[in-house]
C-alpha cells in the first residue's frame, strides 16, 4: 500500500515528503518549486527531457523547477523516498548571489555521494521532529543543504523561454493572477501577439505539453501552496479555477497520491 506524509516546516520556503511508493505512478507534471529526493530504499524509473533514468538506494534526484518529469517504481516491492520541496526564492534569500538576475542550477540531475546523502537523509528527518530549538530550525536548512550547493550547485543566468513576443514566465505570471477566472486560448494567443493556432503549435514545441494540461498543472500546484498555507479546500478550490471542492480533491488526490486534507 502506498504511503505518503506531506509536512510543513516552520521555514516557509521548505517542505518535506516522506513517501513508500508502490502503485501509484507519477504522469508527465511539473513543479513550481526544486525537489530534492533521497532514494532511501528500492528501484524507481522516470523520464526527463526525453531520457528514462533508473535510480536506487543512497541516489541523490535534482528536479528543477517547470522541467517536465514522470516517475514509477521498477520493483513490486516499491521505492521509498524522501524529498525535501524548496522554493526558488528559499535559495536566492539564503545564498549570496552576485546578479539579481542569477539563478541556482545543479550540474547533475542525478548525484551518487554517500558522504552527502547521509547528512541530508539526517536533515529531513530532523525537520520532521517537533520539539526542535528555532534556533536549530533556522540554521540547520543552510548548514545542510549548503554542501549540496556548494559542491553541486553552480549560478546562471536566467534564460527566457520565448512564447511569440512574450516568455514563458511571463505567461505564469499572467496565469497565476488569473487562476480564478476562465481563461480562453484568445486570451493567451493575444498576450504573445500569435494567432491561437500559432500558440497551440509554439506552446507544444517549447513545453511538450499542451496549454491546458500546463495550466491544469499549475492550478494544482498553486492549490498545494495554498492548502499548506491553511486555507480549506474549498476556499483553495475557488481560489485555483475549480469548479467546486469534490472536482479540486479528485485532481489533487490524481497528481499527489492524497487528498489535501492529508496535507500538515
Amino acid at each position: 500500500m502506498d504511503k505518503i506524509l506531506y509536512s510543513s516546516t516552520q521555514d516557509q520556503g521548505i517542505s518535506l515528503i516522506e513517501a513508500d511508493y508502490h502503485k501509484f505512478a507519477f504522469d508527465r507534471h511539473y513543479h513550481l518549486d526544486f525537489h530534492i529526493g533521497l532514494m532511501t530504499s528500492g528501484q524507481q524509473k522516470f523520464s526527463h527531457q526525453g531520457t528514462q533514468h533508473n535510480v536506487g538506494y543512497g541516489d541523490i534526484i535534482i528536479m528543477p523547477p517547470d522541467e517536465l518529469h514522470d516517475g514509477s517504481s521498477i520493483l513490486d516491492s516499491g521505492y521509498q523516498v524522501r524529498v525535501f520541496s524548496i522554493e526558488p526564492n528559499w535559495f536566492t534569500d539564503n545564498l549570496e548571489f552576485t546578479q539579481p538576475s542569477d539563478m541556482l542550477s545543479f550540474k547533475q540531475l542525478i548525484i551518487s555521494d554517500p558522504h552527502l546523502f547521509a547528512p541530508l537523509a539526517q536533515l529531513h528527518k530532523k525537520l520532521m521532529q517537533p520539539n526542535l530549538s528555532q534556533l536549530a530550525l533556522d540554521c540547520m536548512p543552510y548548514e545542510g543543504l549548503g554542501g549540496l550547493v556548494e559542491r553541486y550547485g553552480t549560478l546562471k543566468q536566467k534564460a527566457a523561454i520565448p512564447l511569440g513576443k512574450q516568455s514563458l514566465a511571463t505567461l505564469k505570471e499572467y496565469l497565476l493572477a488569473h487562476l480564478d477566472q476562465p481563461v480562453r486560448l484568445e486570451q493567451l494567443a493575444t498576450l504573445c501577439s500569435l494567432s491561437p493556432t500559432q500558440f497551440q503549435r509554439h506552446f507544444k514545441a517549447r513545453m511538450n505539453m499542451t496549454p491546458y494540461a500546463w495550466l491544469t498543472r499549475l492550478r494544482i500546484e498553486q492549490g498545494m501552496k495554498l492548502v499548506k498555507s491553511g486555507l480549506t479546500g474549498t476556499e483553495v478550490a475557488m481560489q485555483v479555477g475549480f469548479y467546486d471542492q469534490a472536482h479540486f480533491t479528485k485532481a489533487f488526490k490524481h497528481c499527489y497520491g492524497v487528498s489535501p486534507s492529508a496535507i500538515n
